[in-house]
């Protein structure tokens, strides 16, 4: 299928290679909605070749190309810029590729493997808001690349170890009383995050209580008992303690049964699924290779640093002096090991922004080892996810948790369906699967069309409105699409040949449209960027649902008019489906 903006350019680029010599420095844009066209070109850096004023160069450019190319019908010049208007056969002939097109919107194969970790929970909690944000941006950017034609790998890391895991084991065995997901009705990352509040509560009593006895509040939380006891636990983790070993399958296996219900509630998947518990050993190979080569230097107490200073960063430690690794010894290890097991050309890691010192060490550290694909390691950072009501503290218990929140969104769109009629007539099991389908969609669009650096502001019922940009609203577009189409099989009309009737203004812009979706696809992958997508599908909603505001389709007579709209309406249905499946959401096709 031809690609519009580079057949623009080599159209620019041959003229202005004729008149004037040259053909690069070409710059094209679309024409602003205020001036008369479709494609601008600016004229200036070709004025040194012309050796003739801005006007007189494009009214030049403008007049040798009409006459040259049968596609461009007319062209105007205002100030140096030169807009060219393209004519409606193009756009017809270009709708006319649009539906022969399968896959349309979709890439060849690029031949490049792209790894994409995202989720990484720790097993100490349920998934909450912000984990929600993480996995929505991860599962829709692996699913753009794929659109881009890449070999994509969905991985996760799980944070399995640490004290933070030891906290929530040690406070279910001092005042569990042997409960379990099954007894207590709870989901198992529920129970396992109850006791991690517990831990919290007990261990902030013990530093109130240690501090009235006069010792610092610093010592205190040093000296707490129940630190200390979680502290030995984690010791005896590492010693493969049977007793402590056995206890942390046991409720890390609570865990991962818990978090896979709420991953397929949010329709997200992986590939491969990492541990910490196996990778944390990984990196001291490369900690004694940058010995080697002078890149590291060991400290009196034996520990390992790397000096950044003149990078504009500092020091950064390495190995304990203990000979126990940190985060940064893992990540260089498991970097290199997927790097050489899976030939890729890029790692995308799916991480909040508290993150951008650690990433920008983990590449500049593996730059200095001699490892230039580090150049292709990119962070894909993401801001927090606020409420209305102020911040979440996991160790407090005051998270948004991920379950809760999307039986509110499942909830609220229903009790909204049914408020605006949307539910009338369907049966019960039919208004579940649309309650389902439009709460999942207003959360992941409402999130996904935010630019993923900023922070944002979750407002779940605002989400939920049937009007505005939001999920719900393209769902519905989509939704009366698929009820013009029954209504014209039911009553006979087919879609026949279409090809004879003339494009309205109102239908050129619709198929502008629809040719633009392969570059909004190709620009959503170029920069990971699910935003993108978004706005596309919101814009073509929009733009719809007004043409069909002053349009008839189904009353239309003329028969050749009337195909040619039902055509319009069915590639508007199947582009706004493929951008939503895109962003992970699925559309109805009764609303």
């Amino acid at each position: 299928m031809i690609n519009i903006e580079d057949f623009i350019s080599s159209i620019v680029a041959g003229a202005a290679q004729e008149l004037y010599g040259v053909s690069d420095n070409i710059q094209i844009q679309k024409t602003r909605k205020e001036f008369e066209g479709d494609y601008t070109v600016v004229v200036f850096p070709l004025l040194r070749a012309s050796r003739k004023s801005p006007e007189a160069t494009a009214t030049e450019l403008g007049e040798k190309i009409v006459a040259s190319t049968p596609e461009i019908k007319s062209f105007n010049v205002i100030k140096g810029f030169l807009n060219l208007v393209v004519d409606p056969s193009f756009w017809a002939a270009r709708f006319a590729e649009i539906v022969a097109t399968e896959n349309y919107g979709m890439a060849p194969a690029s031949g490049r493997t792209i790894m994409i970790e995202y989720s990484s929970p720790n097993t100490n909690k349920p998934l909450h808001l912000g984990h929600i944000r993480n996995n929505l941006l991860g599962y829709s950017v692996a699913t753009i690349l794929k659109a881009n034609g890449h070999n994509v790998i969905k991985v996760n890391l799980v944070n399995d170890r640490g004290i933070h895991i030891c906290k929530s084991m040690l406070a279910w065995q001092l005042y569990g009383n042997g409960e379990t997901p099954e007894s207590s009705g709870m989901k198992g990352d529920h129970l396992v995050g109850k006791y991690y509040v517990e831990f919290d509560k007990h261990y902030k009593q013990q530093v109130k209580e240690l501090v009235a006895g006069g010792i610092s509040e610093e010592d205190a939380k040093r000296q707490a008992p129940i630190m200390l006891q979680a502290q030995d636990m984690l010791r005896k983790w590492e010693a493969k303690d049977e007793e402590v070993y056995a206890l942390w399958e046991r409720m890390n296996g609570w865990v991962y049964e818990g978090f896979d219900v709420t991953y397929k509630a949010l329709g997200v998947d992986f590939d491969k699924v990492y541990y910490e518990s196996q990778t944390y050993l990984l990196g001291k190979s490369l900690v004694e290779e940058g010995l080697n080569k002078g890149v590291f230097f060991r400290k009196e107490d034996n520990s390992v640093w790397i000096d950044l200073e003149a990078d504009g960063l500092d020091q950064k430690l390495l190995l304990r002096g203990d000979g126990t690794s940190v985060y940064m010894t893992q990540d260089l290890g498991t970097a290199l090991s997927r790097f050489e097991e899976n030939k890729l050309d890029d790692m995308i890691y799916v991480v909040g922004n508290e993150q951008n010192y650690h990433f920008q060490v983990l590449k500049l550290v593996l730059k200095k080892l001699g490892y230039e694909w580090s150049d292709n390691i990119f962070h894909l950072s993401y801001g927090m996810v606020e409420l209305p009501e102020g911040k979440m503290k996991s160790r407090e218990g005051t998270v948004v948790d991920a379950d809760d929140l999307i039986a509110d969104m499942v909830g609220t769109a229903r009790e909204m369906s049914d408020e605006l009629g949307k539910l009338d007539g369907a049966t019960e099991e039919e208004a579940n699967a649309i309650s389902t389908m439009v709460g999942l969609g207003a959360l992941k669009y409402f999130i996904l069309k935010v630019d993923p650096k900023k922070t944002m502001l979750f407002d779940p019922r605002e989400s939920i409105d049937f009007n505005g940009n939001t999920g719900p609203f393209i769902q519905y577009t989509h939704a009366r699409i698929c009820s013009i189409l029954r209504k014209a099989n039911e009553s006979g009309i087919e879609i026949k040949e279409y090809a004879s009737a003339t494009l309205l203004p109102e239908e050129v812009e619709l198929i502008k449209s629809l040719a633009d979706y392969p570059a909004a696809v190709r620009n959503a992958g170029q920069q990971f960027a699910p935003s993108v997508v978004a706005a596309y599908a919101y814009d073509l909603a929009k733009q719809f649902n007004g043409y069909y505001h002053d349009h008839s389709i189904l009353k239309e007579e003329c028969e050749a008019v009337r195909s040619l709209r039902l055509m319009l309406a069915k590639e508007v249905a199947r582009v706004i489906r493929s951008a939503m499946a895109l962003l992970g959401i699925d559309v109805p096709e009764r609303m």
